[in-house]
């Protein structure tokens, strides 16, 4: 496990925005999921803006989001499909069939959780996954006490994120709400994952995700035991571990 620290959030934004470009590049082919939320926007507009001064072929690059809300429209700003493809697909002219993800609404989303996978894996399986971490340790919307075992599903959202969620759509309180999220095994299955924080709001999870036991109670705990995984923080994040690394670190 490479632990990388970027002195400022700038710095951390183009870091984690090069590490897709990079990917692309290295590999025109290239299965790439992509995490939402307050720690990738910038850094998803640093691809756009590099992709724009420094065109590239993406014609054959596959974009995926590593989760998806449940019964709530498309054209809700908050869905993961809207913001991946206004912060990056269309920008990047990703296909449209490359651009892969489950739909919000469903009469069998068991149904579509196969679908997604099976989509995904008849295009090589992921290559890289940027993987944010929620405030209690959640990757994708696999909350804590999820088996590690678990294969994509729809999962309950984090309380915090469901009520703002609500707020937002104004949908009564009995509205069923929920994630797609690709389950904690086939996120192991990715070939390479980049765990991204910045902020000090994420100091406390990440020494609990990178230095304590591996645990269902903290789901990111478990890139600890992947074999090709970087952990990515602005010194922020970083606070409470960096005393304990290498000082080249």
């Amino acid at each position: 496990m490479k632990i990388t620290i970027m002195k400022t959030e700038h710095d951390f934004d183009v870091a984690a925005a090069w590490r897709i470009i990079g990917e692309m590049l290295a590999n025109p082919k290239a299965v790439i999921g992509l995490s939402t939320g307050q720690t990738t926007g910038n850094m998803h507009r640093i691809v756009s803006d590099i992709y724009e001064k420094y065109p590239f072929d993406t014609s054959q690059v596959t974009i995926f989001n590593v989760d998806e809300l449940t019964n709530l429209d498309r054209s809700y700003p908050g869905s993961c499909y809207t913001m991946i493809y206004e912060q990056l697909v269309k920008n990047l002219r990703i296909p449209e069939d490359n651009f892969i993800m489950p739909p919000t609404l469903s009469d069998d989303f068991e149904k579509e959780c196969t679908l997604f996978e099976n989509r995904l894996a008849a295009r090589g399986g992921a290559d890289l996954q940027m993987l944010g971490i929620g405030w209690n340790g959640h990757i994708g919307i696999n909350q804590p006490g999820t088996p590690f075992e678990q294969e994509t599903w729809v999962s309950p959202m984090d309380p915090i994120f469901e009520e703002r969620v609500r707020r937002e759509t104004n949908v009564a309180p009995d509205y069923p709400l929920g994630g797609l999220t690709r389950g904690i095994v086939n996120i192991m299955h990715t070939r390479k994952i980049v765990l991204i924080a910045k902020g000090e709001s994420k100091a406390d999870i990440i020494e609990k995700a990178v230095f304590g036991p591996v645990t269902t109670d903290i789901p990111a705990s478990v890139v600890q035991l992947h074999p090709n995984c970087e952990i990515l923080l602005d010194e922020a994040a970083a606070a409470k571990i960096a005393g304990r690394l290498p000082e080249n670190k």
